[in-house]
């Protein structure tokens, strides 16, 4: 599957999400108006919705089989795949707030709390948190009981909320590529890790699969956010569509600080390379199947 293909799915992809997010968004009566447009300033904004995007192609490709025909989500897939990117979302905004990374820019645009205000932004976020859930168990079926535990286990302390605080504690500090790792797994290897599992739940995998799939998003979610950091390093505000080089200037915990930046790049490249290899275990041979590991791939190699 070239690059080419790879960017054209997912900008189809990302239209449709784009799509789905506001019209499932606009389906919520009773929100304030005032919060509600901070939400979506948030939600609606951009973004590369990877983490959706994860979980529509995980159920296709599984749901395909060895078929070249690949079902279109039905509303209830593209529903829990939305609930995801409202947990990210809410997870950017209260990133981005003063008293934690006290960012301006997300996504091409000023953070929620600089176009509103920071009362505003954190109602915002507990508002997409709580629309994250409700979206995912109305979507899950008779499966939802496990994919809103995994959802809530990915993000709660003990893992995307536990890593922030773990980040927060060792900046400026001198940190191991062991506690780096924990920190990376925690933060944001938690979630694109759910992202897969969603799916697969969503398409009746077995538990031999999900187990599988586990391991390989946990290698991708830490080549993600190796990728990330080199490009925080490397990147410019435009391709970002945030600030560049605040982590390094604040003294994140990154493999980059603990290690160098070519000896970041190479466990980067490592974990990325394992993610994939554990993907071909578990996926047939089908269209969306193809796509799924062209998109694990780019996670790590856009740093590349």
């Amino acid at each position: 599957m070239g690059s080419i293909d790879l960017q054209e799915a997912l900008s189809r992809a990302k239209g449709e999400v784009d799509h789905a997010l506001a019209g499932f968004l606009a389906e919520e009566e009773g929100i304030p108006e005032r919060l509600r447009q901070a939400m979506a300033h948030s939600l609606l904004g951009g973004g590369k919705r990877l983490r959706p995007i994860l979980v529509l192609w995980t159920w296709q490709a599984l749901m395909a089989g060895d078929s070249a025909d690949v079902p279109a989500p039905p509303a209830d897939v593209l529903r829990a795949a939305c609930g995801l990117e409202c947990l990210h979302t809410y997870s950017l905004i209260h990133d981005d707030l003063p008293a934690m990374d006290d960012d301006v820019l997300r996504r091409g645009r000023p953070t929620c709390h600089v176009a509103f205000d920071e009362a505003t932004a954190i109602l915002a976020g507990d508002g997409l948190q709580a629309l994250g859930f409700n979206w995912l168990a109305r979507a899950a079926g008779g499966r939802a009981a496990e994919v809103v535990a995994e959802a809530a286990a990915a993000v709660g302390p003990a893992g995307m909320v536990g890593g922030q605080q773990l980040d927060l504690d060792a900046e400026g500090s001198r940190v191991g590529p062991d506690e780096v790792t924990r920190i990376h797994r925690l933060k944001t290897g938690a979630l694109i890790t759910v992202s897969l599992l969603a799916g697969a739940r969503l398409a009746g995998a077995k538990a031999s699969s999900l187990a599988t799939l586990e391991r390989a998003g946990q290698a991708l979610g830490l080549a993600f956010q190796g990728a990330d950091d080199l490009l925080d390093l490397e990147g410019d505000a435009g391709s970002l569509g945030k600030t560049p080089g605040k982590d390094q200037a604040a003294g994140k915990a990154t493999w980059i600080r603990a290690l160098g930046a070519d000896e970041a790049r190479q466990i980067t490249t490592e974990y990325g390379r394992t993610g994939c290899g554990i993907l071909v275990e578990v996926l047939p041979s089908n269209p969306a199947a193809g796509l799924l590991q062209a998109l694990a791939a780019f996670l790590w190699q856009r740093a590349a």
